[in-house]
C-alpha cells in the first residue's frame, strides 16, 4: 500500500454545451437519437456484475410516442432481491478495504468517460425514455451527473483529512468507514443523474448499495449502470434491481443488516416508508439512516417593485421547462396587483410562442408528460379549473395523449388563494396565480408560508434591498433552496447544494459534503503513549 495523502483538487462545474445548429456535438446527438430509435434493447437485472433475466418482461416507451418501444427491461422477485442483498453483503468487505484513491478513481473515471466517449448517448436516452429537450438533458444526465461524480470524490476527500486534536501523550484520529450492512437506493424518473447520485453517493463513502430505479426511468438508469462498469466499478458494489417497488421494498425492510434508505419521490411514499422502517426497528443491527428529497409546493413571490421582465421569464422558465416535472419547478405565484397588468401580457404573448412535440425536433421547448398515470393527473387539476368559481384558466389548458402525453403550459388565475392548484403537488407545466392586493403584501407573505406543507425551493422578485431582507426573513423556513430575483429551479452541485425540510425531505443537501456524512460511520481511536501503571490519582495522597 503507497504511503502517501493523496490530494483531490477542486474540481469546477462541467460546461454545459448549446449544441446549436451546424455543430459537431448536434450532429453526433442527432445520430445518436436516430440509432437508439430504431433499436430495441434488452435490459436485465445486474447482480453481482452479472446480467439476470425474469419471467417478468415490461416494456420502455417514450412519452412522446407511447406506442413506440425501445427497450424491454426484466423485473426483480423475491429470489433475485435476495441474492443482491447477499452479493452486496459479500462485496462489501473488498469494497471497504480498497485504498481510497482507488476508490475515488473509479468515480473520476465515470465522469470522465461521460463527458467525453458516453455524452451522446446518454443524452439521448435521456432525451428518448424521459421526453427532454436537449438542454434538460444536457444539464441533467450530463453536467450534473458529472459534477456528482467530481464533487462527491472531493468532498469525501476532505472529510477524511478531518482530524481530532492529539495530545503529547496520546494519538488521537478518526478513521471513517461505511454503514454496517447495506444501503437501499429508490430514484425518480425526472432526473437521470439523481439516479446515478443516490447509488453512487453511498458506494463512494463505502457502502454496497441495491438501486431500485424508476419504471419509466430504467432506460437511461440502465446506461449509467454500464457506464459505472465501464469505469471499473467491481461485481456486487451497485445491484441493479428494477421491478416492483412495494414488492423490492417489503424484502429488503425485512432484512437485518438494512443500513441506510436514499430516496428521492413522492411524500406519500416516503413517510410510508419511515413507518416501515420504524416498525422494524428491533430487527436492525443499526438504526438505519434515512435520507429523503420529496414533494415540493414551489413559490415566487413578487413585490411590487420587481421587474416585471425578469420576473415573467423565471415563472415561464420555472413552471414549463421539462414539463414542470422538476421537484423544484414553480407552481405557484404571488402577485401584486399593480404589475399584474404589464405581466399578463407579457405571459400569454411568451407561453403563446411555446413550440410542443418530439424531442428530436430541436425547436420544441416542450415535449411530453412522462406517463398515462400522470397525464390523467394533471388534466384533472386542469379540468376542475374550468368549471370552477374559485379560478379561470388565462392560457393553456388544452392536453392530447393521442400519440404522446402532450399538456399545453397552462397558468391558472386562483381568484381564491387556498384554490386546490396553489395548495397540492401536481408535477405537471401547471402554474397557478394569485393577484393580491398591494396593501395585504405582509398577509400574503404569511399565507405563502402556511398554504403548503412543503418546504423545498422559492423565489422572490424585488428591486428594493429593504424589501427582500423582509421577504426573506417572513419565508425562512418555506424552502431549503431560496432564490433572490431568479427562479427556483436549476440548483448546481458544488454551488447550491439541493433538499428541502418540512414536507420535502430530511433537507440532506445532495451535492455536498452533508448528504456524504450520512452513509459514514466514523471511528474515534486513542493510541496512548504513556498508559498508566496504577489506579490511583494524585488526589487520593494523605
Amino acid at each position: 500500500m503507497a504511503n502517501a495523502n493523496f490530494i483531490i483538487s477542486r474540481p469546477s462545474n462541467e460546461k454545459v454545451r448549446i449544441y446549436e445548429s451546424g455543430s459537431l456535438d448536434r450532429q453526433l446527438l442527432e445520430a445518436e437519437l436516430e440509432r437508439l430509435s430504431n433499436e430495441v434493447i434488452d435490459i436485465p437485472l445486474i447482480i453481482n456484475g452479472e446480467e439476470i433475466r425474469t419471467s417478468e418482461r415490461i416494456p420502455c416507451t417514450m412519452p412522446h410516442d407511447h406506442q413506440k418501444v425501445i427497450g424491454y427491461y426484466y423485473a426483480a422477485g423475491e429470489a433475485e432481491i435476495q441474492t443482491a442483498i447477499e452479493t452486496a453483503i459479500k462485496a462489501k468487505e473488498s469494497w471497504e478495504q480498497l485504498p481510497w484513491e482507488h476508490r475515488a478513481s473509479i468515480f473520476l473515471k465515470a465522469a470522465e468517460l461521460l463527458a467525453t466517449k458516453w455524452r451522446y448517448t446518454m443524452n439521448a436516452a435521456t432525451m428518448l425514455s424521459q421526453s427532454k429537450n436537449i438542454h434538460q438533458a444536457e444539464i441533467d444526465v450530463v453536467c450534473e451527473l458529472i459534477d456528482f461524480f467530481k464533487f462527491n470524490a472531493y468532498y469525501m476527500d476532505q472529510i477524511f483529512n478531518e482530524q481530532v486534536i492529539s495530545t503529547n501523550d496520546s494519538w488521537n484520529r478518526v478513521e471513517y468507514m461505511g454503514l454496517e450492512g447495506f444501503v437501499y437506493a429508490v430514484s425518480p424518473f425526472n432526473f437521470t443523474s439523481i439516479g446515478g447520485n443516490l447509488a453512487t453517493a453511498p458506494a463512494i463513502a463505502g457502502n454496497v448499495v441495491l438501486w431500485k430505479p424508476a419504471s419509466t426511468a430504467v432506460y437511461s438508469n440502465y446506461f449509467v449502470m454500464k457506464l459505472l462498469e465501464e469505469a471499473g466499478l467491481p461485481k456486487g458494489v451497485i445491484n441493479f434491481i428494477p421491478g416492483k417497488a412495494s414488492l423490492i421494498t417489503d424484502v429488503i425492510l425485512k432484512d437485518n443488516r438494512f443500513a441506510g434508505f436514499n430516496y428521492t419521490g413522492s411524500t406519500n411514499v416516503f413517510s410510508g416508508i419511515w413507518k416501515k422502517i420504524s416498525n422494524n426497528l428491533e430487527i436492525y443491527k443499526s438504526y438505519p439512516r434515512i435520507v429523503g428529497e420529496t414533494g415540493g409546493k414551489n413559490f415566487i413571490f413578487a413585490h411590487e417593485s420587481a421587474d416585471v421582465d425578469s420576473l415573467g421569464t423565471s415563472l415561464l422558465r420555472g413552471a414549463f421547462e421539462y414539463q414542470g416535472q422538476k421537484c423544484s419547478a414553480a407552481s405557484r405565484a404571488y402577485i401584486p396587483v399593480s404589475i399584474w397588468s404589464r405581466l399578463k401580457r407579457k405571459l400569454i404573448k411568451d407561453i403563446s410562442t411555446i413550440a410542443m412535440g418530439d424531442v428530436k425536433d430541436f425547436t420544441n421547448f416542450m415535449n411530453a408528460v412522462i406517463d398515462e398515470k400522470s397525464f390523467k393527473k394533471i388534466t384533472s387539476y386542469i379540468e376542475n379549473a374550468k368549471v370552477s368559481d374559485d379560478a379561470y384558466i388565462l392560457c393553456g389548458g388544452g392536453h392530447d395523449d393521442s400519440k404522446g402525453y402532450f399538456i399545453e403550459p397552462t397558468v391558472i388565475i386562483a381568484k381564491n388563494y387556498d384554490y386546490i392548484t396553489m395548495r397540492e403537488e401536481i408535477f405537471g407545466p401547471v402554474l397557478t396565480i394569485h393577484v393580491y392586493e398591494n396593501e395585504d403584501f405582509d398577509k400574503m407573505l404569511d399565507i405563502c408560508d402556511k398554504t403548503s406543507p412543503y418546504a423545498l425551493t422559492g423565489a422572490i422578485f424585488s428591486k428594493e434591498r429593504n424589501s427582500i431582507v423582509y421577504m426573506q426573513n417572513k419565508l425562512k423556513h418555506t424552502a431549503g433552496n431560496f432564490y433572490i430575483n431568479d427562479k427556483p429551479t436549476g440548483a448546481v452541485v458544488g454551488q447550491q447544494p439541493f433538499g428541502g425540510a418540512r414536507a420535502s425531505g430530511t433537507n440532506d443537501k445532495a451535492g455536498s459534503k452533508f448528504n456524504l456524512l450520512r452513509w459514514i460511520n466514523a471511528k474515534v481511536v486513542k493510541e496512548n503513549f504513556t498508559p498508566p501503571t496504577e489506579y490511583g490519582y494524585k488526589f487520593m495522597e494523605k
